[in-house]
């Protein structure tokens, strides 16, 4: 059959209509009729989602901002490089050393306690393989952990990053396999995720990662474990998360969570660097504090 091209732009145009009136739908369909104790729950699925998104990217700032196979200038606890190495509480090791040999293994060893910069205590060891220099289009590396904790939360599971980029903008694809949050008193997070982080400044800089700013898409599935309920839930990003180099926290961003068929909306906030977010569900906003 051949479609005449009146007929194919006037198709284009209605199922771009479709399209905006369903994002329009997932960014305005929150008030249902919802129990209290649903509520509560799809509250508690929002934060723990918040939660590991947080600290997976973490692990992936880890792993670009590497100063040997990554793009350098970004540390493991938190903070701006000290003026004096031997001030950080953790140890750095990459075999083999010699430059330009490939694949490295590269360990960040943060020992039987080390207080960070930013106030987090980290122990145990993140473990990153590169097959090349990421600032390489085609380069991965991949991640796991031996007894790493952060505060009192025990991290688990295996993260990717991969770098597909073009001669016109630097992407990164990461994913978070089986990776797990165990908390001290039995409750969990798990969490399944693949986003891809594009960036939108600081290109012209590739020298300088410190004006770089990334946006974020992708989706996740989640299960946590709370006492004795277990919820399991699905999340889209519907607006881009917004991230600067030179802020540990999203600042920009909406996450729409589902949790048996009850949506909440994750607002990551207007642009300020602070751990702020807020949680809508029901048409009820709550504000929380990012970990």
């Amino acid at each position: 059959m051949i479609i005449k091209p009146g007929l194919k732009t006037a198709t284009a145009l209605f199922s771009a209509f479709i399209f905006l009136t369903a994002c329009q739908k997932q960014l305005s369909d929150t008030t249902l009729t919802v129990t209290p104790a649903e509520a509560e729950l799809s509250q508690a699925v929002s934060e723990d989602d918040a939660e590991s998104e947080v600290a997976f990217n973490e692990v992936y700032e880890n792993v670009l901002g590497n100063e040997t196979a990554g793009i350098g200038d970004m540390e493991p606890d938190g903070g701006d490089p000290p003026p004096d190495p031997t001030q950080r509480c953790y140890t750095v090791t990459v075999v083999p050393r010699d430059p330009g040999v490939f694949p490295k293994t590269i360990t960040i060893d943060f020992g039987a306690g080390c207080l960070g910069r930013d106030g987090k205590t980290r122990k145990g060891k993140i473990i990153t393989v590169y097959t090349n220099p990421l600032v390489k289009p085609g380069a991965e590396a991949v991640t796991t952990f031996d007894g790493h904790f952060v505060n009192d939360t025990k991290v688990e599971g295996r993260h990717t990053t991969k770098n597909n980029s073009t001669s016109a903008v630097r992407i990164f694809t990461r994913t978070v396999i089986d990776g797990k949050l165990s908390k001290p008193n039995g409750n969990y997070i798990k969490w399944n995720a693949t986003h891809t982080n594009t960036q939108v400044a600081g290109l012209g800089t590739p020298a300088f990662p410190r004006d770089d700013e990334f946006n974020i898409t992708g989706a996740a599935r989640g299960e946590n474990k709370r006492d004795d309920k277990i919820n399991t839930w699905s999340r889209l990003i519907l607006e881009p998360l917004h991230k600067r180099f030179t802020c540990r926290w999203f600042d920009k961003g909406v996450v729409k969570i589902t949790r048996n068929n009850i949506p909440s909306l994750l607002n990551y906030g207007n642009g300020t660097c602070d751990n702020d977010a807020t949680v809508t569900i029901n048409g009820t906003t709550k504000n929380i504090k990012l970990k």
